[in-house]
């Protein structure tokens, strides 16, 4: 009789069971039919303690919030909810898997809630970054031990309150709660000054604590970050044990704090007393070589990386790749890429990040960019910034608004290295509007963002705003830098600003503590010799510290071009021929100057000695971007597309920007012949960029003029339909041969 009475017991709990999950629809239902079909099957009853438990754990490893739900219902409906551990379990499972909420409720239904139950229930606090709300739940603790402190000290630094971390870490000692190794761990990971960190260190000491390795490490870890790397030293000295993680804490360090060639020595005495490096310290020695470029260096740690098996490892391929590129030997970098046969977002971003270093190369970057998004692999903020780079030079706007899109559907237009890429796209195609709303709606500016819309300002010609805005910086923002003046010093020479650009010159080193370099001498000079006063110039480049660059000697050499100059002319194109034989600017501008002259032999003369000494004439262009095509106009090209129309087109800017006043007076001889003047002059369009979609806006220094004609539209949809069916049949990595690449391709 018993045996049958259980038998209908087992029957009746199963029925009930099907039934419970024939109701509970979804995912969740059917997870956590399996899962109670499997407990059950090893001997797990359903209304024990150790049943739901298990199902929790199940849970954590699926890692989903629908069943997470289906498991606190039925925790609710057999009441063991109120259950001090299975309530603690499911504040844990909420704080992984579910929401703040979710997780505040359960912890409301704990009947008698212990230490336990307030110290996660804080911690998804803390977690949640509601810190008011974290504060709230540790002043009401009935009792607090020192996970309780800890937990609260790590949410204050950790969202950068580091001295009311500082505060509650004097509290916890006044409350008589002694600090284990945890506590100063969490203090000494998130320090900002050394004075700090010393202060902490002394703390340590008197307070006795064993500087173990967990310890030890994060004090050597904190001494190389804030650039002390003598105390660095000295803890690692009085460590009674090291390992591996040690000797990488201690490496990272000394490159941390600038001692690339001591962090490469520590990893030679690391290798000769016997501890095995890691892929930590490989890439660690790796990126120090890459910031040393010490190619040679490099090579002897990647053969050794190659001994050990270290490459299938994604984080050092990335930095050998990153290795090669940065010292110039890009095809390196990609024969790396194509024998380690690894396609994950670490590599594959740092060979966006490569293409997109090399200049030439932009357009390979952004075909790789767009295979890697067709594979799923999602991009870090680096490796959009580096995209965002190539597109300002080699797309129309509105793909660079579609990479914009992309930024905010990824999340990432909060990032302070993104934004400030983005500024700098929509800068370089003209729209400094959009840039400047971007850079408003940037809450955390750092220095870089300023830097960078003070640039576009100054290279758009609104120099009154490039001011004004480097007023607001020095009111409310960092220091400024070498950088930043020079974008000022740049907006004082395009507007011809002369007396301000003298002042904030002359008051750079004192009233910023920034000393004068090359680019800042650039500036000034060109500024003096556009507005024609050489001789100032000159005395500018007489109390430089160092011998001028090519560059500053250019300038001179324009100005005296204007000025009419003749005997300083010959003499600049002299030391400029002699400093810089393969400029072609001070052979031209000689040969010009005798032709001006008639002094024909002496011009004859200078040609000849161009030729003998293989110098080329830099060759101009200008990009024209339509729909999905970039078209390339070079100097001294007599065919192109649609030429009569360009010309046509070119013909009317130039009558409407000489309405506005700003045509260069080298366009004078247009009307006599246009062709002719745009072939010679096309090459003088530094910082002009044209982006044609239906209306073209082409942007001077000092106006903007817009074409409306359409033209060429059912050529220019063939030719690119053509293109498409080429690119996909014969796609090669923008000449390089990659097998892989075609495969996903295709």
């Amino acid at each position: 009789m018993r045996k049958k009475k259980k038998k209908k017991k087992k029957k009746k709990e199963k029925k009930n069971w099907r039934g419970q999950q024939n109701r509970a629809g979804g995912e969740g239902g059917v997870a956590m039919r399996r899962s109670a079909y499997e407990l059950k099957a090893h001997g797990l009853h359903t209304k024990s303690l150790s049943f739901y438990s298990n199902l929790i754990d199940h849970c954590l490893s699926l890692k989903s919030s629908d069943f997470s739900k289906f498991i606190h219902a039925h925790l609710i409906k057999v009441g063991f909810n109120r259950h001090t551990f299975l309530g603690n379990r499911c504040i844990d499972m909420y704080s992984k898997v579910g929401t703040l909420s979710d997780a505040l409720q359960a912890f409301d239904d704990i009947a008698n809630k212990n230490i336990i139950s307030w110290n996660i229930c804080l911690r998804v606090l803390v977690k949640s970054c509601n810190l008011e709300g974290a504060r709230n739940m540790f002043d009401k603790m009935p009792e607090r031990d020192v996970v309780s402190w800890n937990s609260l000290i790590s949410g204050y630094a950790s969202n950068g309150y580091f001295d009311n971390a500082l505060e509650l870490f004097k509290g916890m000692q006044n409350d008589g709660m002694r600090p284990n190794e945890f506590t100063f761990s969490i203090l000494v990971s998130y320090v900002t000054s050394a004075y700090r960190g010393k202060q902490i260190h002394g703390i340590m000491i008197r307070s006795g604590v064993n500087l173990s390795n967990v310890v030890g490490n994060s004090l050597i870890d904190m001494y190389g970050t804030l650039g002390v790397v003598d105390y660095a030293f000295g803890v690692f000295l009085t460590m009674e044990e090291v390992d591996v993680i040690t000797w990488n804490s201690l490496i990272s360090g000394c490159y941390k704090s600038g001692h690339g060639e001591f962090a490469l020595k520590h990893f030679c005495l690391m290798v000769s007393v016997g501890y095995a490096p890691d892929e930590f310290t490989i890439s660690t020695v790796i990126t120090v070589c890459n910031t040393l470029r010490d190619l040679e260096k490099g090579k002897q740690i990647f053969a050794f990386c190659i001994k050990v098996g270290f490459l299938s490892n994604s984080i050092v391929s990335s930095a050998a790749i990153d290795l090669f590129s940065k010292c110039n030997r890009l095809e390196d970098s990609i024969q790396l890429f194509e024998e380690i046969n690894l396609w994950d977002s670490v590599v594959c971003n740092s060979m966006i990040s490569s293409y997109a270093r090399h200049g030439g190369f932009g357009e390979d970057a952004l075909r790789f960019f767009v295979l890697t998004l067709r594979d799923s692999l999602r991009p870090t903020e680096f490796t959009i910034s580096s995209v965002l780079s190539s597109a300002s030079s080699l797309l129309p706007a509105e793909q660079g608004s579609q990479l914009h899109s992309l930024v905010v559907k990824l999340g990432m237009e909060s990032d302070a290295v993104v934004a400030s890429s983005l500024v700098e796209m929509y800068a370089k195609f003209g729209l400094i509007d959009t840039s400047m709303k971007i850079f408003a709606q940037i809450n955390l500016k750092d220095l870089i963002t300023w830097n960078t819309i003070i640039l576009g300002l100054a290279q758009n010609g609104r120099e009154a705003e490039t001011l004004e805005l480097f007023k607001a910086l020095l009111k409310r923002g960092p220091p400024p830098d070498r950088i930043t003046l020079t974008g000022v010093l740049l907006a004082c020479n395009y507007g011809g600003l002369v007396d301000e650009g003298l002042r904030v010159f002359s008051s750079m080193e004192k009233a910023y503590g920034v000393i004068p370099r090359d680019e800042h001498y650039l500036c000034i000079v060109d500024m003096m010799s556009r507005a024609g006063k050489l001789k100032e110039a000159m005395d500018i480049i007489g109390t430089m510290p160092h011998q001028p660059s090519s560059l500053i000697w250019e300038s001179i050499l324009r100005g005296c071009g204007a000025d009419g100059d003749f005997k300083l002319t010959e003499r600049v194109a002299e030391w400029l021929i002699e400093y810089d034989p393969q400029s072609s600017l001070p052979y031209l501008v000689l040969a010009r100057s005798y032709e001006m002259r008639g002094r024909w032999e002496s011009m004859v003369r200078v040609k000849n000695a161009m030729k003998e000494s293989n110098v080329k004439k830099m060759i101009g262009c200008c990009l024209i971007g339509i729909r999905n095509h970039v078209f390339v106009f070079k100097e001294n090209h007599i065919l192109h597309y649609e030429d009569k129309n360009i010309y046509l087109i070119l013909r009317l800017l130039n009558c409407e920007m000489g309405i506005e006043g700003s045509v260069h007076d080298q366009y004078e001889n247009f009307k006599n012949g246009p062709k002719r003047a745009f072939r010679e002059d096309i090459s003088q369009t530094d910082g002009i960029f044209l982006v044609v979609h239906r209306a073209a806006l082409i942007r001077s220094s000092n106006s903007e003029a817009r074409i409306w004609p359409e033209f060429g539209e059912e050529e220019e949809e063939k030719k690119k339909e053509e293109e498409e069916k080429k690119e996909k049949k014969n796609w090669t990595g923008g000449g390089h041969q990659n097998r892989r690449w075609r495969r996903r391709q295709g």
